[in-house]
């Protein structure tokens, strides 16, 4: 038995991460980059390796996920992050799994978080699963413009296998992706006409914070889960800022 795989991403200003990225996806039989037009070197280099790249504007995840399935041709999906770093014994695992006699038509990821260089144990990370290989005839990403899922009717299974979650490169950068991902939010809070008010401002961002640090742990993650936690609790501030910012029309 041998099913074939499409390995897909989407990027935006990977340069750091690409030729590694298209490396780790060696065991697919083909791979699909939809990229949001970069502006660093991110396309160059994804064009010295065979892969199949299409440039496509970005509007939300979502969207741009789907329209990213729409183009495999093989029925097996695997979809990860450019921060995602795939081990050896995962792609294995993938392959196997794919060509097994009857397996799930869809599957949980178990993801190890990292920040700012330590393995973060708790934060609320200590649960962290995505669905990273599916079949495309059953899933879908749910239309959410962040923080997106794959919506299916069918019974999921669960990789052994776990994939390193890079997401930190430095300070600044972490906090610009969660300003991006705040704004997304906002620009879908303000279509369901959701208007921002005091329980918007204080309440939410309080209670990130306590669910975060002292409900989901972070405390035992030491100054970096104090770190992580408050600037997630910030994030959603700046959400309901934006949010403000839109309905008073100020840039």
């Amino acid at each position: 038995m041998n099913r074939k795989i499409s390995a897909l991403a989407i990027t935006y200003n990977e340069e750091d991460n690409i030729e590694k990225y298209i490396a780790q996806l060696s065991f697919a039989d083909e791979i699909i980059i939809v990229d949001s037009f970069s502006t660093d070197n991110t396309v160059e280099l994804a064009k010295k390796h065979n892969v199949t790249l299409i440039q496509r504007t970005f509007d939300d995840f979502s969207s741009q996920k789907n329209f990213a399935i729409d183009q495999a041709t093989h029925d097996w999906i695997t979809f990860f992050d450019l921060d995602e770093e795939i081990p050896t014994a995962l792609a294995d695992e993938i392959v196997a799994t794919v060509n097994s006699e009857n397996p799930f038509k869809v599957y949980h990821v178990k993801r190890d978080f990292h920040f700012m260089g330590k393995r973060m144990k708790y934060s609320g990370f200590q649960t962290d699963i995505s669905v990273r290989l599916f079949h495309k005839k059953y899933g879908r990403y749910n239309g959410k413009p962040v923080h997106e899922t794959i919506e299916t009717t069918e019974k999921i299974g669960k990789l052994k296998h776990a994939v390193k979650h890079q997401t930190y490169k430095n300070f600044d950068n972490y906090n610009q992706k969660l300003s991006h991902y705040s704004r997304l939010q906002a620009e879908a809070l303000y279509k369901k006409n959701v208007r921002p008010n005091a329980y918007h401002f204080f309440f939410r961002p309080w209670y990130r914070f306590v669910h975060q640090y002292f409900l989901r742990l972070g405390i035992l993650d030491g100054k970096e889960g104090f770190i992580l936690c408050y600037v997630h609790a910030f994030s959603v501030f700046k959400r309901y800022l934006q949010l403000w910012t839109m309905y008073r029309k100020i840039d």
